[in-house]
């Protein structure tokens, strides 16, 4: 049979009075209408035992209260949620329980809207990626061949003019295919996410300077397309923040199996975090994407000198 808390702290606190009741009784303790001061002395060290023992005593009741609540003050929706130990009796341990149901609901639940958050995300990036291919990028590739047309019969002053306006249309014509390209890669639906992932370094390296070492094994298993998206976004994501925050020189990236999953790591050899850190814009970007598949992330000091980037998600046979 099982005591409830309330019980519990009745009878730890009843006991204590009994205890002191009896010692009154039972010894040739005595107390003057006058008290001396050896019967203060006794009386207050009494007291005193007594307030040892129902802290001892009282301690291991809530101890587990305790533990909940600090779990329950670093809970963050962006970090994952270890279940608390569900050992205690009584009402304590249905509370943990509940706690621990709570959690995995909630996890459950910010991946399933994570995950609708994402595809809707996509159709919008595909949707604006398409209208730029097909409607701006036509548009101006007509221009381009418009200008082309007027030089060829145009004076030799107006042709130089007129040349420079088609390499100014040529720019910006490679800056909208670039743009429709980060917006939607088709590498990562023909070609699979390691070809993805080199294409995205080699573009990288090329529009920033920035060297990126490439470790990506082409024989990693296969993972369902979510999966990869997610792993294609927080390598983006992060080659974009070490351009645009760590003046770097030298980028990292890693995509290979491990056990039952596949890791993928950002590292770079910049100025690292700011100090205080938090995690904001694209880095709270990376947390939610890893949510949403449930990988492992850390983001941490780089033994380079800048961030260390890691996810590690699991396999299909390895969930």
């Amino acid at each position: 049979m099982r005591i409830s808390l309330f019980w519990r702290v009745f009878l730890v606190n009843a006991a204590l009075l009994v205890a002191g009741v009896l010692v009154l009784a039972l010894t040739p303790i005595t107390v003057s209408a006058e008290i001396r001061r050896i019967q203060a002395i006794v009386l207050a060290a009494g007291v005193m035992i007594v307030l040892v023992a129902n802290l001892l005593l009282l301690r291991p009741l809530f101890a587990p209260l305790e533990r909940l609540a600090r779990r329950m003050e670093q809970f963050d929706v962006l970090h994952a949620v270890r279940p608390v130990p569900a050992n205690s009796p009584g009402e304590i341990g249905a509370l943990e329980r509940t706690f621990n149901r709570m959690i995995e609901r909630l996890e459950t639940e910010r991946r399933q809207a994570g995950a609708r958050a994402l595809q809707a995300r996509e159709e919008e990036r595909q949707r604006i990626a398409r209208g730029l291919h097909d409607e701006v990028g036509q548009t101006m590739t007509g221009i381009l061949f418009l200008l082309k047309q007027l030089a060829q019969e145009a004076s030799s002053a107006q042709r130089s003019a007129l040349e420079e306006a088609q390499q100014a249309v040529r720019t910006n014509l490679e800056e909208v295919r670039r743009i429709a390209q980060e917006l939607r890669p088709e590498a990562l639906d023909h070609l699979g996410l390691p070809s993805a992932l080199n294409n995205l370094a080699h573009v990288f390296a090329r529009r920033t300077g920035i060297a990126v070492d490439r470790q990506i094994d082409s024989q990693v298993e296969e993972l369902e397309p979510e999966v990869e998206l997610v792993l294609y976004r927080v390598a983006q994501e992060s080659l974009t923040n070490i351009a645009r925050h760590s003046d770097a020189t030298r980028a990292l990236l890693v995509l290979s199996p491990n056990g039952a999953g596949v890791v993928l790591q950002i590292a770079d050899d910049g100025h690292g975090f700011a100090r205080p850190h938090l995690e904001r814009g694209g880095l709270r970007g990376i947390r939610e994407n890893a949510l949403i598949v449930g990988g492992a992330l850390a983001i941490k000091p780089s033994p380079r000198g800048g961030v260390d980037v890691r996810l590690e998600v699991p396999t299909k046979n390895g969930r």
